[in-house]
């Protein structure tokens, strides 16, 4: 079974002139041209288009889309992938929702109002640009879809484990020791496997590449931001030191 461009223009919500554009740069051939210059799609066709407009929702250009579909052998594996992206967002919405309703209640009824409820579900986004510059759209919406869909236990048990870790890194710096002894090493590794458990790291899931880990360590030293958490910026140095012999040892 096969769907003219006009049927599948109104069950995709596109425009006929969009699906042609998409077939003169190769995203969606049409499986077939009748003898009157129709054009045709079958089943195949319509789950790639279907992959096309998920893919432009999280905002990549069609030459990103592309190289995704390039990449995406398996169409099953990849639809996975979005369903769950979409159950995360669907999870932010409730209780986004479940946030203003109860900020509506106690406006209503004159009850407290819990600040600490009144922001669930509102996610700081603001280094959502800065990862897209650095690392892709697809490496921002991989680990953006993986936070919203922690549990806010995960959120807080990741929040502490992040935490301890740059607690360690800071204690090691402060007890003097080498970059390449066998605490800094240890911390490294854990520091990598930690960079390996996030969604959008390059590499991720076999594990951060040695250009990212190399890149990453620079920045620590370069923005305050990062270097903060490692006790600023002779923490930070100690840390990018250890992750680089390490980066050059093992990945």
């Amino acid at each position: 079974m096969d769907w003219s461009i006009q049927d599948v223009a109104r069950l995709a919500g596109t425009t006929s002139r969009a699906l042609r554009h998409y077939g003169s740069i190769g995203l969606l051939e049409p499986s077939r041209v009748g003898s009157n210059g129709y054009r045709y799609y079958d089943a195949a066709a319509l789950v790639r288009l279907q992959r096309i407009l998920l893919l432009r929702q999280l905002g990549l250009g069609l030459d990103e889309i592309a190289r995704a579909l390039a990449d995406d052998g398996d169409p099953a594996a990849a639809l996975r992938r979005h369903l769950a992206r979409l159950d995360a967002e669907r999870e932010r919405l409730a209780r986004q929702a479940r946030a203003v309703e109860r900020t509506i209640a106690a406006l209503e009824t004159g009850g407290p109002l819990m600040a600490e409820d009144m922001f669930d579900g509102f996610d700081h986004t603001q280094y959502r640009e800065e990862v897209v510059q650095r690392w892709g759209k697809q490496a921002y919406a991989d680990s953006d879809a993986w936070w919203r869909g922690l549990s806010d236990e995960q959120r807080r048990d990741w929040k502490a484990l992040s935490q301890r870790l740059g607690e360690d890194w800071i204690a090691a710096a402060g007890a003097g020791e080498a970059p390449d002894g066998e605490a800094a090493q240890a911390l490294a590794a854990r520091h990598v496997r930690w960079l390996g458990g996030i969604p959008g790291t390059p590499g991720y899931p076999d594990g951060p590449s040695k250009e990212y880990v190399l890149g990453l360590s620079e920045m620590y030293v370069a923005d305050p931001r990062f270097a903060r958490n490692y006790g600023g910026e002779t923490g930070a140095a100690f840390v990018r030191d250890a992750l680089r012999i390490y980066a050059e040892r093992e990945l």
